[in-house]
């Protein structure tokens, strides 16, 4: 509903010179709340990164909470919004070049992200850490993963790699629960886990989760039952690594952080020394 919203904003409204968090998070509260299918919204700008290349230019991200009026509820949601100190806008573009400002950002992959639990290979001293967040059933996932892990495995003291499971329930809704299988078949101390998941052939509409679990089993070679898809740690393995999906704006499967920095073009790991 709020990006519907969104686009009633005039695109480059006059904020004044030094522009800081504070600014941009009155203008825009100020400039939402005009809108009278909103109640109420809080705006905090949660980070704020430089666009690289373009100094004039930083990307404020931010976080609204609405209460809607006619629907009677919470909306929360997060967006990037740019600002040079005297504009706002929400897309900016660069008329030489073509290029999306948007595509130039990102938040940090901070130090703490980086959990044991979440390691797959390498040596977490490595020279470079790579974090993946991707979706078994995803088509592009299924070859580029399995391929950049591989590759990467290959060279311990080189890659750290990471891996964090972001299954599209809307898109795959079994992924999930094949997740949540490979979750618990790792907690029981098994390798290779997060490999052979994408061998496991499934269709990603699939609902039964006796059919997800069979060819997840008859993959692994494993006994991974119903009971274990429910316990405790399995839920908040999953829930911590979507949660810091959410809190990097990660919004796409395969999506690949390269020494704390997103990686758009999956191609560093290669490029390495």
């Amino acid at each position: 509903m709020l990006k519907l919203l969104a686009i009633t904003l005039t695109l480059s409204s006059l904020l004044g010179a030094n522009a800081s968090s504070e600014k941009v998070e009155k203008f825009l509260k100020d400039t939402f709340a005009a809108n009278p299918n909103i109640k109420s919204i809080n705006v905090k700008v949660t980070n704020v990164t430089e666009v690289k290349g373009y100094e004039d230019w930083n990307a404020y991200y931010v976080e609204l909470d609405a209460m809607l009026k006619k629907e009677k509820r919470q909306v929360v949601q997060k967006m990037v919004w740019f600002s040079d100190g005297n504009f706002v806008t929400k897309e900016l573009f660069d008329l030489n070049s073509g290029k999306n400002m948007s595509d130039l950002v990102s938040l940090p992959f901070k130090s703490e992200h980086y959990k044991k639990e979440n390691l797959i290979y390498g040596n977490p001293n490595a020279k470079h850490k790579v974090a993946i967040f991707s979706d078994p059933l995803c088509p592009f996932c299924r070859t580029f993963v399995p391929e950049a892990i591989e590759y990467m495995k290959k060279e311990p003291n080189k890659f750290a790699i990471y891996y964090y499971h972001f299954p599209l329930d809307s898109l795959h809704p079994a992924a999930v629960e094949l997740v949540k299988a490979a979750i618990a078949l790792e907690l029981q101390g098994k390798k290779d886990v997060v490999l052979n998941l994408y061998k496991v052939q499934i269709d990603p509409k699939e609902k039964s989760n006796e059919k997800i679990l069979a060819e997840f089993n008859k993959v692994m070679n494993s006994n991974i039952k119903l009971s274990d898809l429910l316990s405790k740690e399995v839920s908040e393995h999953l829930k911590n690594d979507l949660e810091l999906a959410d809190a990097l704006m990660v919004n796409g499967t395969p999506t690949m952080f390269f020494d704390g920095v997103m990686d758009k073009t999956k191609n560093r790991y290669k490029e390495a020394k």
